[in-house]
This record gives C-alpha cells, sequence and structure tokens, in this order.
C-alpha cells in the first residue's frame, strides 16, 4: 500500500514542500521547504534572498520559475541534494511532522501530481517522485 500526498490540507500534506513547517538551514530561518528550494536556483544572488521573504510558497515558486531570472548554471547537477538538504532539515526541526513521517513505516510515499513526473508521480503515475523517495530516505536516516 502507498501514502499518497499532494495538498497541504491533505492527511499527509505536511509532506509538501508548501507546508509551513520552517526550519534554520545555512544560517537562515526558511517559511517552508519550497522557499528554500527555489531560492537556491539563485544562490549568492539578490534573488535568494527575495524569495526567502516572500509570504507564501506559491509566490516563490512563481519566482523561482521564472526563467527571466539567473538559473544557475549547475542546477540540474544539484537540485536533487538541495531537496535531500530542505527535507531533511525540515523533519529534523519539527518534530510533529517526524513523527508523522516515522508513523508510515515501511510504506512507500508517492506525491501525487498531475502535471510534475519529475517530483511527482505525474497524471499517470509514470513519473520518478523523486520527491516521495527523498521522503523515503529521510525517513530511513531519522
Amino acid at each position: 500500500m502507498a501514502i499518497y500526498f499532494y495538498r497541504v490540507s491533505d492527511k499527509y500534506g505536511c509532506f509538501s514542500n508548501f507546508s509551513h513547517y520552517d526550519f534554520e538551514l545555512d544560517g537562515k530561518i526558511w517559511a517552508t521547504s519550497e522557499h528554500y528550494f527555489q531560492a537556491q536556483k539563485f544562490c549568492g544572488t539578490e534573488y535568494e534572498e527575495r524569495i526567502r521573504l516572500l509570504k507564501n510558497p506559491m509566490e516563490a515558486a512563481r519566482m523561482g520559475r521564472n526563467r527571466n531570472l539567473p538559473l544557475r548554471e549547475d542546477w540540474e547537477k544539484v537540485k536533487d541534494d538541495i531537496m535531500r538538504k530542505a527535507v531533511f532539515e525540515k523533519f529534523t526541526q519539527n518534530k510533529l511532522i517526524r513523527d508523522i513521517l516515522l508513523s508510515t513505516g515501511r510504506e512507500i510515499i508517492v506525491e501525487k501530481t498531475m502535471d510534475d513526473y519529475y517530483w511527482g508521480c505525474g497524471k499517470n503515475g509514470t513519473g520518478k517522485n523523486m520527491l516521495g523517495k527523498i521522503l523515503m530516505e529521510v525517513r530511513q536516516k531519522l
């Protein structure tokens, strides 16, 4: 049996990068793992801090996906490790959701998305589900 998540309001909504569980990383407080992930696309530029300070994760996602901004050259090589770092810190620093993640035992965790075939399973379930895989890796470490 698999555990599916997507919306923050769902039973396992805390697994979403949009869920509001702040954490400290790189000497700064991040409101969500989405804020951290999107900001790292512009590491060392003014956009990194601008994204960190945005009010909600949807704004962070929009700005991070703006291809008119200078995306770091190594992004495709580092994005998985950046996500791992953010997810690990989010669940390490927030006991409530750490306990929820650990309560899933050895179940498969899947981000059930319609249009994301990299981080989620995509509309037909053939996506890579990288966020789900990272959550299971973090669960194993904890």
